[in-house]
Order: structure tokens, then C-alpha cells, then sequence
């Protein structure tokens, strides 16, 4: 079982905490993880998207000129997808983008980017994490304790509304649930931040 240490807020080291095998030590699956942030990006897309068929652009209600006669090729409408402002052809129409992988196989990427995290060493499990009061500086100075001057993931067991007000304002720092963890936020920040409390929630369910 993979082993960390375990900190205090002031940075000091004060014991170490044994990792589930099972959670925090598999084998990397580029392929189960490459499935899940695309899976993830897909389901935030909006898919607002939209353009005009022939039928609802505005105008060409008439025959443009006479059929025949004319020397100019036969039209219908200066709607038609050939004209200028014509119709859209197969354009995008609002759709959902939105689907899911079995829950295997988005566990298993979830488990091989925490894995991951702890192989690189930046996997910090904090004894306990609280503030007294929201307070930006709070945040600041427990980050500075940690050496974590770039991209942080910060994960608490429940919501705490201080951890939040005390971390949105530090560029590059997100907090989060552990319920609320997912591989693209993981992946998509350099350094892991995580309670004691929050492993064992991460743990009970992935395990």
C-alpha cells in the first residue's frame, strides 16, 4: 500500500497515512481516462447551437423570374441554400451532447489519475483543513506551508463554505467536495490538496 505524509496546516509534517492499493495504486489507463474527460467535456457543452433551413430564413415567397424564357437558370426562391442568405444545408440544430460511460470504467479512470497523483508526489493529505472565518490570507498562507505555488485541487469531505470564500479568490486554486471529484479536475490541476476525512470519502466509495 502506497504511503504519504500526513501535514498540519503550518506545513509540519505529523504522521503518515496508508493509501488503499485498490484506490491509489493502479496501473495508468490512458485509454479509460481519455474516455472520461471527453465524456466530461461533452456533457458541458451547451449545444445551444443553430442555423436557418430554407423554410425559415425570411423572404422568397415568390418565384425570383419566370421559368422559361429568360436565359437565366430556373429558380424557386432566393432562399435556396445556392443563393446568397439562402438556407443553411444540414446545419447544426440545438441537440444534447450529453452521454455516459459505465460506471466501471469511470471509476477506474478516476482511480488511475488519483494513482498518478500519488506516483508524481503531489498528492498533500492535510491532517484537517478549517478557518474561523472566510479569509483569503488564511488560504494563502496554509497553500505557502505546502510549497503549492501553482495549480491546486483542494478536497474537503463535506462543503465548507470558509475552505470556498477562502479559496476563490487565489488564482489557480479550486476547491471541491470529495464527492465532487471527477478526472478532468484532477488532471486539469498540477497539485492535489486533500483531508484526511476526504480520503477515507474517496476510498469508501471507490474501493
Amino acid at each position: 500500500m502506497p504511503k504519504v505524509a500526513v501535514y498540519n496546516m503550518q506545513g509540519s509534517q505529523v504522521g503518515e497515512i496508508e493509501l488503499n492499493d485498490a484506490v491509489f495504486g493502479v496501473p495508468f489507463n490512458e485509454a479509460a481516462v481519455h474516455n472520461a474527460v471527453v465524456m466530461l467535456l461533452a456533457n458541458r457543452r451547451a449545444g445551444t447551437h443553430s442555423t436557418k433551413t430554407r423554410a425559415e430564413v425570411s423572404g422568397g415567397g415568390r418565384k425570383p423570374w419566370r421559368q422559361k424564357g429568360t436565359g437565366r437558370a430556373r429558380a424557386g426562391s432566393i432562399r435556396s441554400p445556392l443563393w446568397r442568405k439562402g438556407g443553411i444545408v444540414f446545419g447544426p440544430k440545438p441537440r444534447s451532447y450529453r452521454y455516459s460511460l459505465p460506471k466501471k470504467a469511470r471509476r477506474l479512470a478516476l482511480k488511475s489519475v488519483l494513482s498518478a497523483k500519488v506516483a508524481e508526489g503531489n498528492l498533500i493529505v492535510l491532517d484537517s483543513l478549517h478557518f474561523d472565518q472566510p479569509k483569503t490570507k488564511s488560504m494563502v498562507n496554509v497553500l505557502k506551508a505546502l510549497n503549492v505555488d501553482n495549480k491546486a485541487l483542494v478536497v474537503t469531505a463535506g462543503k465548507d463554505e470558509n475552505v470556498i470564500k477562502s479559496s476563490r479568490n487565489i488564482p489557480g486554486i479550486s476547491p471541491v467536495e470529495a464527492a465532487r471529484v471527477n478526472v478532468y479536475n484532477v488532471l486539469n490541476h498540477e497539485k492535489m490538496v486533500i483531508t484526511k476525512d476526504a480520503v477515507a470519502k474517496v476510498e469508501e466509495v471507490l474501493a
